[in-house]
């Protein structure tokens, strides 16, 4: 069921034709309270996850003596913590109100996060970075569902969209963020500036945990009453009643067998899966890594230079989430983030060709992550009939296709082999090339199911 027609280019606009001023009013309060922190705190889970690299980049590495694989193999631990940590999450979305259970873990990762300016061993690093993992599983799927709790489906993607900005802004800001931490805190009070820059990030992080608290409006069956009112409530759940969406409902174990049994479900794995893996290259460093092999650079500039590629993403997340919602519809929408994706994967492939064009290579490299708002706002419109198969499905996607890129980078993206990873970007190219293949699948079936 589709929320509203979709229009023309030049019809496009924010509210749908049958929204009454009553309704618009809450869309913008709902926008105002949730879509902003949702930026934010993505922001900074993104810091504490891509921190590392530029950690790495900017004197871990000779400080610790990791001159072997230490690298991907920290990068596996976050997985694996990543991974592990949604299981028990996935059953608590129905269960415990979104406005205490995202805060809880904002701030938990930001304390591990912090944590890590001590690190004087791989072991060490490896327990912080599994935690910082643990705690921040379920974040993304936990947005989603709440996004999904109180949105049309054809809503979803460019409110994700925006929220999803956080991962390219994070990514960006770590990098400016080691890139002062070196040029300024290095040694001061006997510090190295990587060690500085996390504790700056978890000085950052916290506060936005303990912001979560007070403006997450939670779901419209747990709703966070300081910031919503009886009315407010009662005409969210009139409005998504009239797009085909339900409420109420718990996880329980009937749930995981129809969802398991269910063709839909698997349909949707391959898709996340190949949508996982088409993109590890953004995650294992890969331009950083050659910027520094270029051997003309500071470790101030290296990672400056390393913001481009995420910048950009924060374009191509915007403009493939809004095309998705008012323009082409997620599967075309994915299908040009992936097709931007594989055409500088060709150029990484072949590698012997002019630096700009691996300039230009570098920089597409983010499109593989804009279409994720894009898929997850899919999946919740196709679940929008159950809140409990919706929330399982959400997280038991994530804790089935994550655990693929625990590996991989593993096999593909091994340090030693930087900057000129054949194996890995050729990977990253055949899976975004299938991924195109297994969402216009997806597409099909869904449109015969419905």
């Amino acid at each position: 069921m589709s929320s509203q027609p979709r229009k023309k280019w030049y019809h496009v606009q924010w509210y749908a034709d049958t929204d009454t001023s009553e309704e618009k009013k809450l869309i913008l309060k709902l926008d105002l309270l949730f879509v902003p922190f949702a930026v934010l705190a993505y922001w900074v889970k993104y810091i504490d996850q891509a921190n590392l690299n530029n950690a790495y980049v900017s004197g871990l590495k000779e400080d610790l003596g990791f001159f072997g694989n230490e690298l991907v193999q920290l990068q596996t631990f976050y997985i694996v913590g990543a991974v592990l940590g949604q299981i028990p999450f996935m059953f608590l979305f129905t269960y415990v109100p979104m406005y205490w259970l995202i805060p809880f873990m904002d701030v938990a990762w930001g304390v591990f996060t912090l944590l890590q300016y001590r690190t004087a061993s791989f072991a060490e690093a490896a327990a912080y970075r599994f935690f910082v993992g643990w705690f921040e599983a379920a974040f993304f799927p936990a947005i989603h569902y709440v996004f999904g709790s109180w949105y049309w489906g054809d809503e979803i993607a460019r409110r994700g969209g925006m929220f999803y900005v956080g991962l390219s802004l994070g990514t960006l800001t770590a990098g400016l963020i080691q890139a002062g931490a070196s040029a300024r805190l290095d040694g001061v009070h006997g510090l190295a500036g990587w060690r500085w820059m996390y504790i700056i990030c978890a000085i950052i992080t916290i506060p936005f945990g303990v912001l979560g608290y007070f403006v997450i409006p939670g779901t419209p069956e747990q709703p966070n009453r300081r910031v919503l009112q009886q009315a407010d409530i009662d005409l969210s759940r009139e409005r998504l009643a009239k797009a085909g969406h339900v409420s109420h409902g718990k996880v329980r174990f009937e749930t995981l067998k129809k969802v398991l049994l269910g063709p839909h479900f698997w349909t949707i794995i391959a898709t996340d899966v190949l949508f996982w893996n088409a993109g590890i290259h953004t995650s294992a460093g890969t331009f950083l890594l050659w910027i520094k092999s270029l051997g003309r650079y500071s470790n101030s500039h290296v990672n400056e230079l390393g913001t481009i590629a995420p910048a950009l993403g924060i374009f191509y997340t915007l403009f493939v989430c809004f095309s998705s919602d008012l323009l082409i519809g997620p599967a075309w929408a994915i299908t040009l983030a992936s097709s931007w994706n594989a055409l500088g994967l060709v150029i990484l492939v072949v590698w012997n060709v002019p630096e700009p064009a691996k300039w230009f290579a570098f920089s597409t490299m983010y499109a593989s992550v804009a279409l994720s708002s894009v898929f997850h706002g899919w999946v919740n419109t196709q679940l929008r009939t159950s809140p409990a198969e919706r929330a399982f499905t959400l997280v038991l996607i994530n804790t089935i296709s994550q655990p693929t890129t625990a590996w991989t980078p593993l096999l593909v993206f091994p340090t030693v082999e930087a900057p000129k990873y054949t194996k890995g970007f050729a990977f990253c190219l055949a899976c975004a090339v299938l991924l195109i293949a297994s969402t216009h699948i997806l597409r099909a079936y869904v449109r015969r199911k419905e």
